[in-house]
């Protein structure tokens, strides 16, 4: 039972969206920049960023949902995020990849855990300024969304089809995209 009175049903971060609609907007601005927006890792690696950092801070609701959302975008699908879940060193991964999920570990640990031969090592890989950035945002973010979700103990859905219907919508629409259709009210 949620620690405050939500007034919807909703699971997880989308209660409380409702509860603060004023925090809705800018939150899913973040997560849309992030996530859907131009970059040079695909929608599916910056899903999978946010759900291993989600799994690292287990959060079930998060975890769940972005784990759904990145298997949606990736061709090796849920497979390939429970194995990064699992051990990131070992996955099936690129090596850039892996140097980055290594530097999305230490900013879950702590933001202090990013060590220049992380930073260097991601480097070697062939990683980006731009994409060192995201992946620390990235996965600033969701122990954010994480704690949020988690200290204020929202409900997690009943149906384990919950996430892969809306994974469908995030793919299709984006978050913002998402958030406009469930303001509208229903005709």
């Amino acid at each position: 039972m949620p620690h405050v009175t939500l007034p919807t049903d909703q699971p997880g971060i989308r209660g409380l969206f409702r509860f603060r609609p004023e925090t809705a907007v800018p939150l899913n601005g973040l997560v849309e920049a992030l996530l859907c927006g131009p970059s040079t890792l695909t929608r599916g690696e910056r899903e999978l960023i946010a759900a291993y950092v989600s799994g690292r801070n287990e959060c079930r609701y998060c975890y769940s949902a972005h784990a759904a959302y990145a298997a949606a975008q990736l061709p090796e699908g849920m497979e390939l995020v429970e194995s990064v879940c699992a051990d990131a060193g070992a996955a099936p991964v690129s090596a850039k990849l892996r140097a980055l999920l290594a530097i999305a570990g230490a900013v879950q640990r702590s933001g202090r855990e990013v060590t220049g031969e992380l930073v260097a090592a991601a480097k070697a890989e062939g990683a980006s300024d731009l994409e060192i950035h995201d992946t620390v945002l990235i996965a600033a973010a969701f122990c954010m969304f994480n704690r949020y979700v988690d200290g204020l103990a929202t409900t997690l859905p009943d149906d384990p089809d919950f996430y892969t219907d809306r994974a469908k919508l995030i793919v299709a629409n984006g978050y913002l995209g998402v958030l406009a259709k469930e303001a509208t009210p229903a005709a």
